[in-house]
């Protein structure tokens, strides 16, 4: 079975039944190494635990920014302990700005989340290391504004749901975009996926995150994208060998994975 990468999952998360199960199966499912983000410090440090199990495992450290914000003590062993883990953290991530908590309450000061988010970037800056983003909708356009601001150009854009316009201008500055099994039913993520070339596209499940459509009802696991690629190839009219190969070698080259 073609090979691929699951670009931005949540591992931490799964039950420890439910995550055996499915490192179990990755083999057979024709995954080959999965990019797993954490949502705060204890996050993070699990993430990392799980990656030295299993090196299929690329752990990524960051604060996601859906919640309320963290102390500075936190913020600061977090900055830490990415310094520290440099050569074992293959990403900083999931970072960025509360969308969905901004929706819920209006009054939320963004600005304490965007100094959060810049305090990331330039960690990124400074290390080198790609950035993964949670910026769904018009929020890319001030991430891009911090992402230019600080040289950052590896930043991958998970999920993305916005404008055409803000899409152009990450893809104009080299950024990644993936897209989850939605690809195979909603029609906003089937177009972001004809848009975006092969070479700055990549795919993901966001696990656990639960999905509809002819996902609906099973938990969420990397072999659920062979249906996204079959989808991808459909929009973009290619071979389904082609789409695979070069989702691979993106992903490869983005996180610079042997």
């Amino acid at each position: 079975m073609p090979q691929l990468i699951d670009a931005h999952i949540h591992l931490d998360q799964y039950s420890e039944p439910a995550r055996q199960q499915m490192l179990a199966g990755l083999e057979r499912a024709g995954v080959g190494a999965l990019v797993a983000m954490s949502t705060d410090l204890a996050s993070a440090r699990r993430t990392l635990e799980l990656a030295r199990e299993d090196r299929r495992i690329l752990p990524a450290a960051g604060f996601h920014p859906e919640q309320p914000l963290p102390g500075e003590a936190e913020v600061a062993a977090l900055l830490q302990l990415i310094d520290d883990e440099r050569e074992s953290i293959t990403a900083i991530g999931e970072v960025g700005l509360p969308w969905y908590l901004q929706l819920e309450d209006p009054s939320l000061d963004s600005a304490q989340y965007e100094a959060l988010l810049e305090r990331f970037i330039r960690k990124a800056a400074a290390t080198g290391l790609p950035i993964v983003l949670h910026a769904v909708y018009d929020d890319a356009e001030t991430v891009c504004d911090l992402l230019e601001e600080h040289g950052v150009t590896r930043a991958h854009f998970h999920w993305f749901k916005g404008s055409d316009a803000v899409l152009d201008r990450m893809l104009s500055n080299g950024y990644a975009v993936s897209v989850t099994p939605e690809v195979v039913y909603r029609p906003k993520i089937r177009d972001i996926a004809r848009r975006v070339p092969l070479s700055q596209l990549m795919v993901e499940t966001d696990g656990p995150w639960p999905f509809e459509g002819p996902f609906a009802g099973r938990m969420t696991e990397p072999a659920m994208l062979h249906a996204s690629i079959a989808a991808i190839a459909e929009l973009k009219q290619l071979p389904v060998e082609k789409v695979y190969r070069e989702l691979l070698e993106t992903t490869k080259g983005f996180y610079e994975i042997e």
